[in-house]
């Protein structure tokens, strides 16, 4: 059981969630008063997806990560910021007699310019997708190859931003490991535990405790489940030694019907941290455990 907990807040993330809430952010001052928002109601971290301003869709352009950093960075809240380098991996398969005739909506780029963005910003952390995978929809594929994530992974290292490195199910968590192992991953490591996304792990306890025991040793690493597994996921974090994440990027809502604020999301996966007996960590605590220096 972890007894010191750090929570992280994803405030948007990059989903067709807009027409599915009433206050989704979008815009960069929307995100980062968001994660502003999260911050005071205490999470240590916030992950940030930006998106297009006029029409809420998932974008991945410099000028926009740009002005949600500086709006945090300029405003006197401490967190901890974590960029997603997730966007840009996006393919849709064309029809069965046309698999290479792509979707309107595939945007695959390489590992290179997936990270632009965090060259340029330096981020205390950014998220890495540690392997390709099946989504929901019928002809998605996330594409993150060995080649692409060994070569984000020593970019990460020359600039110094330590990645959380999103783990789906098992193979990505043993291809994580062999990150370590090729020295491209500065100590202590830090996972992320995605559970519940449709075709990889399931937010259960099993799920759960296979790819903790799974984990290298003197790791950090959190966890969350999506929808109505946030919750109970939080405390199954807490009970296997790790920590959390919630926030709107993985469920809309605080209880049934009822549309939920990142600021209550977090507030909530507190209150049941705190009520397990353990404590949350501030930004500075989270700093020393995961071996950050806060920027200058």
């Amino acid at each position: 059981m972890n007894r010191s907990v750090i929570v992280s807040c994803a405030v948007t993330g990059s989903g067709d969630s807009v027409g599915k809430h009433p206050a989704i952010p979008v815009t960069p001052e929307e995100i980062s008063t968001a994660a502003i928002e999260a911050a005071k109601a205490g999470a240590a971290i916030a992950h940030i997806h930006v998106r297009e301003p006029d029409s809420g869709k998932s974008s991945r352009r410099v000028e926009l990560y740009r002005e949600v950093v500086e709006r945090i960075r300029s405003n006197d809240v401490d967190v901890i910021i974590n960029l997603t380098t997730g966007m840009g991996g996006d393919l849709f398969l064309g029809p069965d007699n046309e698999p290479m005739n792509f979707g309107d909506d595939t945007d695959c780029v390489g590992m290179m310019e997936r990270i632009v963005h965090v060259e340029e910003l330096l981020p205390e952390i950014c998220s890495l997708d540690c392997g390709s995978f099946n989504y929901a929809e019928g002809d998605y594929v996330y594409i993150s190859s060995p080649n692409m994530l060994e070569q984000g992974a020593r970019r990460l290292q020359e600039i110094g931003v330590k990645p959380e490195l999103e783990v789906f199910e098992l193979g990505q968590l043993s291809f994580a490991k062999h990150l370590i192992a090729q020295g491209l991953l500065d100590n202590p490591p830090l996972f992320q535990i995605c559970l519940g996304i449709r075709w990889a792990a399931e937010a259960n306890t099993s799920s759960f405790k296979a790819m903790v025991d799974a984990l290298p040793d003197d790791c950090n690493w959190a966890g969350f489940g999506t929808g109505a597994m946030e919750m109970p996921m939080v405390a199954q974090a807490v009970l296997l030694g790790g920590n959390v994440r919630v926030g709107l990027e993985d469920n809309l809502y605080l209880e049934k019907g009822v549309f939920a604020s990142n600021g209550q999301l977090v507030e909530r996966a507190c209150n049941i941290v705190q009520l397990m007996g353990c404590t949350v960590q501030t930004p500075a605590e989270a700093r020393q455990t995961l071996g950050l220096k806060k920027p200058s």
